[in-house]
């Protein structure tokens, strides 16, 4: 990694030359708030105004929906590659997703990748590991809650994992594709949010999966009765932190 000194007025910011982020997106209230997490917490790090380089692709989300809605999980996958294709070509050394249910494409994506990427599911289990999670309440799209992408890779750790009712994940289904992906954010919604996390509880959780990357948009930490696992920042986080590791 390297490195090149400014000054600033105590002469103590040193600035860093990071690897190249590249971002493929699916909805928009996701990318964005992946984005200005990956900027905001690269300037502790990096020095006021700094952060790596980050190249953004963006095929609409009514294409990757065309194919999610059919059960063409290949179908998504080519999408994600051809994001992928992109963001290499303009020099990313890696890629991240902020959107949680397009994952279950990623075992037939990742072998024609140009790039490695980082796993959202993988990163929010790691961060379960490190507070000693055991039992996580999963919220997210009914195809993420009813899907493999977390149920696999929690299993493999460890972790026992949870959704709510069938009926509340229609519910919440229908919040995230109605509301929170066109930055809809109602008290009602929220407040359903903080009621299916509060089963979650009851249920056993110790800690809720915000499993849809516009969730951290209307639940509250302080408003919730559970932990939070913020899959949107933490994504964005660890690709900070990958971005600045190499030396």
């Amino acid at each position: 990694m390297g490195v090149r000194h400014s000054t600033d007025r105590d002469n103590t910011i040193l600035e860093m030359q990071a690897s190249h982020i590249g971002i493929v997106a699916c909805s928009a209230e996701g990318a964005a708030l992946c984005y200005r997490t990956v900027c905001l917490e690269a300037i502790p790090r990096m020095g006021e105004h700094d952060h790596p380089r980050i190249t953004l692709s963006a095929i609409p989300m009514a294409r990757h929906m065309e194919h999610i809605r059919a059960g063409d999980w290949g179908g998504v996958s080519d999408l994600l590659l051809d994001g992928a294709i992109e963001v290499a070509r303009a020099g990313a050394a890696f890629a991240i997703c902020p959107d949680n249910t397009v994952h279950e494409a990623f075992p037939g994506m990742l072998p024609r990748s140009p790039i490695p990427w980082l796993h959202i599911a993988e990163v929010v289990a790691s961060a379960a590991e490190r507070q000693k999670f055991r039992r996580l309440g999963v919220l997210g799209t009914r195809y993420l809650m009813e899907g493999p992408v977390y149920r696999d890779v929690l299993a493999r750790r460890g972790i026992e994992m949870r959704t709510p009712s069938a009926s509340a994940r229609e519910t919440i289904n229908r919040a995230i594709f109605g509301e929170l992906v066109n930055a809809i954010f109602t008290d009602s919604t929220r407040a359903m949010f903080n009621e299916e996390i509060r089963k979650l509880r009851e249920d056993g959780c110790d800690a809720a999966v915000l499993g849809c990357t516009e969730i951290p948009l209307i639940v509250r930490p302080e408003e919730s009765v559970l932990p939070t696992l913020d899959s949107t920042r933490l994504l964005a986080r660890a690709a900070v932190e990958r971005a600045l590791a190499a030396s």
